[in-house]
C-alpha cells in the first residue's frame, strides 16, 4: 500500500507544534535553573551587574536578543532581591530573572 502524500501545510504545522513544545520545555527548564525563581536567585556583587547579566541571556523561545523592560528591587521572604523583566526583540516572549546582591569579603 503506497504512503499517503502529506501536504506542505500539514508538514509546516507539525513542525510549528514541535517547535512550540520545545520552547515550552526550555522555559520550564529555565525556571528550575538559578535566577528562574525567587527561591533560586543568581548571586551578584553589585546592582550594576544585574542588567548586563540579564541582557546577556538569549531568548528561550527563538534565540533572539532581549530588551530590558524593568529592573526592580523586591522584598521576598524577608530579604531584598532584584528582579529583571526582559522581552525578546524578535518574538516578544517575556522572562523574569531573580538576583541577590551579596558582598564578598576579602581574605
Amino acid at each position: 500500500m503506497p504512503k499517503k502524500n502529506v501536504r506542505p501545510r500539514t508538514e509546516r504545522r507539525t513542525a510549528e507544534r514541535a517547535a512550540s513544545k520545545l520552547a515550552d520545555a526550555r522555559e520550564r527548564l529555565a525556571s528550575l535553573e538559578p535566577g528562574g525563581a525567587p527561591s533560586r536567585p543568581i548571586e551578584v556583587e553589585s546592582a550594576s551587574q544585574v542588567e548586563p547579566h540579564a541582557l546577556a541571556a538569549q531568548c528561550l523561545r527563538c534565540g533572539g536578543s532581549n530588551r530590558l523592560l524593568e529592573h526592580a528591587a523586591v522584598a521576598h521572604d524577608g530579604e531584598m532581591l532584584r528582579v529583571t523583566r526582559v522581552q525578546c526583540a524578535r518574538c516578544g516572549a517575556g522572562r523574569a530573572s531573580w538576583f541577590r546582591i551579596v558582598q564578598r569579603l576579602a581574605n
